[in-house]
């Protein structure tokens, strides 16, 4: 595998950003449009207001609602693995098992958002991510305090306590960057407007098995 490019951000817990690459990037795009009018819509098992949100990989064990499946091929399941797994080692987690539960297409157009929320898989530890595919060339205007820009933004709301804690961030989005933070860490994405482009982001959930007592010291 080749070597990582990283850079964690810490709010209580770590959100840490990847390059994405150019290969791996460009492969997903191509799926995703190439399958599109055989992928399954994802929109009943996620809470976002988003009209087009597609499957590319489930593999659970909940098959109500959607059956096991996957069009990507194994380097690019590989990939997302390395990833996670880093995360983990990074975080100095020890003795841990990982599952691959789903990956999934959000094509937002204007005035469409995605609420706060949290992720799950199977289980209810895991890790959870963003990856940025396409973005518009504009997000609209900004109707307040148009100095901070909101529109479309993606936010992470973290726990952290104290004086000089930071508690939110919403990083900057560039093409081929993946966030990748714990299921419970609360976030949202905030609608645009004034162009009929998408934003197009994926997600990928891993479920994680661990010892929360072995793991609760800092080392």
């Amino acid at each position: 595998m080749d070597t990582l490019n990283f850079k964690p951000t810490f709010l209580g817990q770590c959100i840490i950003k990847y390059q994405v690459p150019l290969d791996i990037f460009t492969s997903i795009n191509q799926i995703y449009e190439q399958n599109y009018n055989n992928l399954a819509p994802a929109n009943s098992q996620l809470v976002g207001k988003i009209e087009k949100e597609h499957s590319l990989f489930y593999h659970g064990e909940d098959q109500t609602k959607m059956k096991n499946h996957n069009f990507l091929p194994k380097n690019v399941t590989d990939y997302f693995m390395q990833v996670f797994n880093h995360y983990l080692n990074f975080n100095n987690i020890r003795d841990y098992k990982t599952h691959l539960n789903s990956i999934w297409v959000n094509e937002m157009k204007q005035h469409e958002y995605n609420p706060n929320h949290v992720h799950r898989g199977m289980l209810y530890t895991g890790l959870s991510s963003v990856m940025i595919l396409k973005l518009p060339s504009t997000y609209g205007k900004e109707y307040s305090a148009g100095h901070i820009q909101q529109n479309g933004r993606l936010q992470i709301l973290g726990a952290a306590n104290g004086q000089f804690a930071k508690i939110d961030y919403q990083p900057p989005m560039n093409l081929r960057d993946f966030y990748v933070f714990p299921y419970d860490m609360r976030h949202c994405v905030y609608p645009f407007n004034g162009t009929d482009e998408t934003r197009r982001t994926l997600a990928a959930n891993c479920d994680v098995e661990f010892d929360p007592i072995k793991n609760r010291g800092a080392t």
